[in-house]
């Protein structure tokens, strides 16, 4: 039978790799139960003295981590983080005049989710909305392409994406939606300061109510030789172009 790398017991998974582990370390929120580290790493400063810490050998670590995984010789295990709700996060951006959420409209590829995550701390996004019954779980493989982000950007599930684009619109958020179809790009739109950007699948784009929801649509200015790109890479352009305009 082949081992199960994504939940164990009591629900607790491995995080590995120095971005992914420090990150966990340094968030209150976060629950760890143990540290493993090869021979001859150092202990973060990040962990606390009261974190069960066991020096193991390379074998024992790769028997523990997925195949092929790349841990850098450090890993921790874990806890998923208790997730936020929409209203926790509509309350945390009530006072801000500019912020910026990231929908996500049929993304499933955790390490697609890990990128935009690590883009959305890089442009200081407040949240990342996935519908429940889509994507996945918090893994280790979508920690690691987050390279910590995950411990910094909320992750916020919901079961009802046209319901959840609604109380966004509610709060003061307009919704752009990403569509390689747009006439304009996001730099030459006239939007607001509040801002809810929708990615869909690749292929398959946002669904048609999604799409019916958005306030705006919105093009990458790329070159026509490139019919599209990776939604995660999209997604970084996007949020680099909202960002440029936001300070504008």
């Amino acid at each position: 039978m082949k081992k199960n790398h994504t939940f164990g017991a009591k629900g607790l998974f491995w995080l590995y790799g120095h971005h992914a582990v420090k990150a966990a370390l340094a968030n209150p929120d976060r629950t760890k139960t143990r540290l493993f580290l090869l021979a001859g790493e150092p202990r973060p400063q990040e962990a606390k003295s009261s974190l069960a810490t066991t020096i193991v050998d390379k074998q024992t670590m790769e028997k523990t981590l997925p195949k092929d995984a790349i841990h850098q010789g450090i890993a921790l295990e874990v806890k998923p983080l208790e997730p936020l709700s929409l209203d926790d996060i509509i309350r945390q951006t009530e006072a801000k005049t500019t912020s910026t959420i990231v929908i996500l409209d049929g993304v499933t590829d955790p390490h697609n989710i890990g990128a935009i995550l690590r883009s959305m701390a890089a442009f200081d996004s407040q949240a990342l909305i996935v519908t429940d019954k889509n994507a996945p779980s918090e893994t280790a493989a979508m920690a690691k392409a987050a390279s910590g982000a995950l411990d910094i950007v909320p992750l916020i599930r919901i079961t009802n994406l046209a319901r959840a684009l609604e109380q966004l619109k509610q709060a003061g958020f307009w919704i752009v939606g990403m569509e390689g179809t747009a006439e304009k790009s996001l730099r030459e739109l006239d939007i607001p300061k509040k801002i809810a950007i929708v990615m869909g699948s690749e292929g398959e784009g946002m669904r048609r109510l999604t799409l019916q929801s958005c306030d705006f649509l919105a093009k990458l200015p790329i070159s026509p030789r490139m019919e599209s790109l990776n939604v995660s890479n999209a997604a970084a352009i996007a949020l680099y172009e909202l960002s440029y305009k936001l300070k504008a």
